[in-house]
């Protein structure tokens, strides 16, 4: 995990100063950060409509490195306060979640076995198994990092803003998913110790998570960190491409591939890996929303610049020139 981290923030550092040649006016930080929270509560109150037109994405609402890393430290903030600004409706969908992962948890170890029998009877899931969970890890930063050479070479404004995006929500996710994992201390299905086999229990935050045997890591199971990658970037791009069906087909259905290749690759139980999918597609749509509120802000701002332009006026058979100054 550690590793994971250290590629996919050394991606954002070289996608981040990349976009620095495409620097907007300065941003104070203590400012949009202000600006967002407020909006962000009047969205809870209010449903956010999220303009995706391709013309949405132009030169005010373009990210470069210091609105990428603000917009960021905005995502994480409200991503960990979250539990503290919960509303009524979102305990009744907490209750849901806590329900459906408690009943899925009967299953944890009848899935895994059944998943073992079938990587074992089945030559093909032995095959792919590691290729499309590898998805989840260094191809996904790969394919990232061919979006934004795409939106960088046809200049699409669009293409790059929404990879830029998904790289804060793998970051914004796999935050998160470390904190649970180091608080639940949860056995990998794979671990065998000397006096035991492995089964779905959780140890707590004292668990040793670099203990390994046999070279295996034993208690970090809970959530799935590559589920939790692959849904945080599936989501950004089905949200802000979701007028185009395909795309959010191609990207769930991936998504959900590298979940269960983690099954059956026998490094995660169902509930890690259903957890991990939650948790990254509700990032995803954080980090969506959030990115749609600050457009909202710099569109503003642009707004109320004061312009000057000129203009022709026609009088008693002359044309006049003459300049026209709009302030706020």
């Amino acid at each position: 995990m550690i590793k994971y981290f250290t590629r996919t923030a050394g991606a954002l550092i070289l996608t981040c100063l990349m976009n620095m040649a495409y620097c907007q006016e300065p941003v104070k930080a203590d400012t949009l950060l202000k600006k967002l929270d407020s909006l962000k509560v009047r969205a809870d109150t209010v449903k956010q409509i999220n303009d995706i037109s391709e013309d949405a994405y132009n030169e005010n609402t373009r990210l470069n490195g210091r609105s990428y890393l603000i917009l960021l430290g905005s995502n994480i903030k409200q991503e960990f306060t979250k539990p503290f600004h919960m509303k009524r409706s979102d305990f009744g969908k907490l209750g849901l979640y806590a329900a459906s992962v408690v009943a899925l948890g009967f299953a944890d170890e009848p899935i895994q076995k059944a998943a073992l029998d079938l990587r074992n009877r089945n030559s093909g899931v032995r095959s792919t198994g590691k290729f499309i969970s590898n998805f989840g890890f260094q191809y996904e930063i790969y394919t990232l990092a061919a979006f934004g050479a795409y939106g960088m070479i046809f200049k699409n404004v669009k293409v790059k803003t929404v990879t830029l995006l998904a790289t804060q929500s793998v970051i914004t996710g796999l935050l998160m998913e470390s904190v649970v994992k180091t608080i639940t201390g949860r056995t990998r299905p794979n671990y065998y110790g000397p006096l035991e086999e492995a089964e779905p229990s959780f140890k707590g935050p004292f668990a040793n998570l670099s203990r390994t045997s046999g070279g295996k890591k034993s208690n970090s199971s809970f959530p799935s960190g590559h589920t939790t990658a692959a849904f945080a970037a599936a989501t950004v791009f089905a949200v802000e491409y979701k007028h185009q069906p395909l795309i959010p087909i191609i990207a769930y259905s991936m998504a959900t591939l590298v979940g269960v290749s983690r099954i059956t690759e026998n490094k995660h139980w169902a509930t890690d890996v259903f957890t991990g999918a939650v948790l990254g597609y509700l990032t995803g749509r954080q980090v969506s929303f959030n990115y749609h509120r600050f457009a909202k802000i710099k569109n503003d701002e642009s707004r109320k610049k004061n312009t000057v332009t000129m203009r022709l006026n026609y009088d008693y058979g002359q044309l006049m020139p003459g300049l026209v100054w709009k302030f706020n």
